[in-house]
């Protein structure tokens, strides 16, 4: 099949693994939440290979995902695993890190509580979330681009839209995760980093 593609990804892969190759640890296991077409993935695991990044999506973007593996991927990048957020039932851990890339603003919110409480019980502890995207602060949107972007994503759907970091917050500590960065991305995008203790 031909490989889907994100321009998205494409734009933000060099600025993310920049942060992510200070962050997270120089061996052990990912979790990627939400693989989407892959991308990130193959661009991240051959940049940092001492870590074995596991994808995972819903079973409808596993093709497209095997397509990029089946062409790119180094060998410390795992094939897709089936993972809704919703179900409670998770890849078998414990994770040294989880990461997840333009999510939470797709998923309802009650998806987003889940994601984070089921990436704090599969991490071990000192274990490192890391979660990428567009967020507001306050209640406030953080640019005219982010405020238009938050309008579409609710044309499309009205579970969506950019979240408060403050709630994403609040969710993460209710789980034992603890706030350790909040890294100014481009394009108006932050990546939140927690702890677990």
């Amino acid at each position: 099949m031909n490989k889907p593609f994100s321009p998205a990804c494409e734009r933000n892969r060099e600025p993310i693994l920049t942060a992510l190759r200070r962050i997270l640890p120089t061996s052990g296991r990912v979790l990627e939440i939400g693989s989407g077409t892959g991308q990130h993935a193959v661009y991240f695991g051959a940049a940092l290979p001492g870590l074995a990044w596991q994808t995972s999506d819903l079973p409808a973007n596993h093709a497209g995902i095997h397509a990029w593996l089946a062409e790119e991927a180094p060998p410390n990048v795992l094939p897709p695993l089936e993972l809704d957020v919703r179900s409670g039932t998770w890849p078998a851990g414990p994770w040294d890190a989880v990461f997840t890339a333009n999510t939470c603003h797709i998923m309802a919110w009650d998806e987003v509580v889940d994601m984070l409480a089921g990436a704090a019980k599969a991490l071990r502890t000192g274990g490192i979330l890391c979660v990428y995207g567009p967020f507001n602060y306050g209640g406030q949107f953080t640019s005219e681009s982010n405020a238009v972007f938050d309008m579409s994503l609710k044309a499309q759907g009205e579970h969506m839209g950019l979240r408060d970091v403050e709630d994403v917050n609040r969710a993460a500590q209710d789980n034992g995760l603890v706030p350790l960065e909040d890294c100014t991305m481009p394009a108006n995008n932050r990546l939140l980093v927690w702890k677990k203790t």
